[in-house]
C-alpha cells in the first residue's frame, strides 16, 4: 500500500533547468504520472520529469499554502531550496524506489 501524505514538490528538466512546483497526497503516483506524460501542458512541453525536492506537510491545506508561497519566490530562492539538500539536482525519485530516468 502506498502512503498518502500531503507533499509539496519540485520537478526539474535537468540540472538548473525548468522547474515545476506541485502538491500531491501520493508523491510516487504523481511522479509516475509526470514520467508517463499522463497529462499534457507545461511538464510535457518542458520535459520536466526529475524530482529534485519535496517536503511533507501535516495537511493538504498546509501543502497548498507552501506550494503557492514557493511559486511566488524568485528563481534563486527556489534554486537555493533545492541545493540545500540536493546540490547536484539528482533525481530523488530513485531513492523512493523508482527506476532512473533514461
Amino acid at each position: 500500500m502506498r502512503e498518502r501524505q500531503p507533499r509539496v514538490y519540485i520537478m526539474a528538466s535537468g540540472f538548473n533547468g525548468t522547474l515545476y512546483i506541485g502538491v500531491t497526497s501520493n508523491l510516487i503516483g504523481r511522479i509516475l504520472q509526470h514520467r508517463a506524460v499522463t497529462f499534457g501542458g507545461f511538464t510535457k512541453r518542458h520535459r520536466v520529469y526529475r524530482l529534485v525536492w519535496f517536503e511533507m506537510a501535516d495537511t493538504m491545506d498546509a501543502a497548498i499554502t507552501a506550494e503557492k508561497r514557493i511559486k511566488k519566490w524568485p528563481r534563486d530562492y527556489k534554486k537555493n531550496l533545492i541545493e540545500r539538500e540536493n546540490p547536484r539536482w539528482d533525481d530523488l525519485a530513485v531513492g523512493l524506489g523508482l527506476d532512473p530516468l533514461d
